[in-house]
């Protein structure tokens, strides 16, 4: 499938959340006016198949693919291998899988061959931008993530709304049950989901909230505010791993970061453009 592009027209946005349950350190406040200029974005994150013809066209490497391995979630992994495998300090259900990558999301002897319709994983954000690249795109920023991610609406905690499911309907992908150890996946799905999955926002992006976290061209300042040197980028939206017990961060104020070489099996990422490019 081909990334379809929708228009975002200018405007300005409340950016940022004040919620009695987001992180301190993940400085989303103060909740602020922000001026976006049109652009365009795709509605969808970019799927196993368009990141198979981009491999195809360029013998890409990701980083994960150089590095021999990437992290897998727990709950994917045998637990024959768990004990053997690293773990991250303090999410200790992140698991380093030797030969994890987009093609093998779970290790060697996984496939995205029934997949190709959902979000390409194990990317890092260096890997993103040579996509983009390669696509006459680019990342979109934070300002413009978060402002295409609520479809028109002013200070809501979802793209459809306040409420996570409303009327008992489930609107996105992410964890029920009780995490780590019981996904009970009531949305349907216990991994990702095909992109376009669930109803489409007010700007007709699909999964803004959810799925897969989703990169931004954006650094994450430093304490002292300093961009130079950082090599960490925000990301967006949240993935099926997101629980309220201990990540809220499937709101579409929500941000977290990590470093550029970083690859997991819920990062993804979408792409934007300028109307000038187009």
């Amino acid at each position: 499938m081909d990334s379809e592009f929708v228009l975002i027209p200018e405007g300005e946005f409340l950016m940022g959340s004040e919620d009695a349950d987001a992180r301190q350190e993940d400085n989303e406040g103060p909740v602020r006016r922000i001026g976006v200029e049109s652009f365009e974005i795709s509605t969808t994150t970019v799927t196993n198949q368009q990141f198979k013809q981009f491999i195809k066209e360029t013998d890409y490497l990701t980083d994960a693919e150089a590095l021999g391995w990437s992290y897998v979630f727990e709950g994917f992994v045998p637990k024959s291998k768990r004990r053997s495998a690293p773990t991250v300090q303090g999410a200790p259900w992140w698991l380093g899988i030797k030969g994890a990558n987009w093609m093998k999301p779970e290790g060697l002897r996984s496939s995205i061959k029934n997949r190709m319709d959902h979000p390409v994983v194990h990317v890092s954000w260096n890997d993103a931008v040579v996509y983009c690249q390669w696509a006459e795109c680019r990342l979109p920023t934070e300002a413009e993530w978060e402002y295409a991610a609520r479809g028109g609406l002013e200070g809501k905690r979802f793209p459809w709304g306040d409420q996570l499911v409303p009327n008992g309907v489930h609107q996105c992908n992410v964890w029920q049950g009780k995490f780590p150890s019981l996904n009970t996946y009531e949305d349907g799905f216990a991994g990702t989901a095909p992109v376009d999955s669930y109803h489409p926002n007010g700007y007709g992006l699909y999964n803004t909230c959810g799925n897969v976290w989703e990169w931004t061209s954006d650094s994450n300042p430093t304490a002292s505010g300093d961009l130079v040197g950082n090599n960490r980028y925000i990301l967006k939206g949240g993935s099926y791993l997101c629980h309220h017990s201990y990540c809220n961060r499937y709101r579409v104020a929500a941000r977290y970061f990590n470093e550029s070489d970083t690859s997991l099996g819920n990062c993804g990422f979408r792409c934007a453009r300028d109307l000038s490019s187009t």
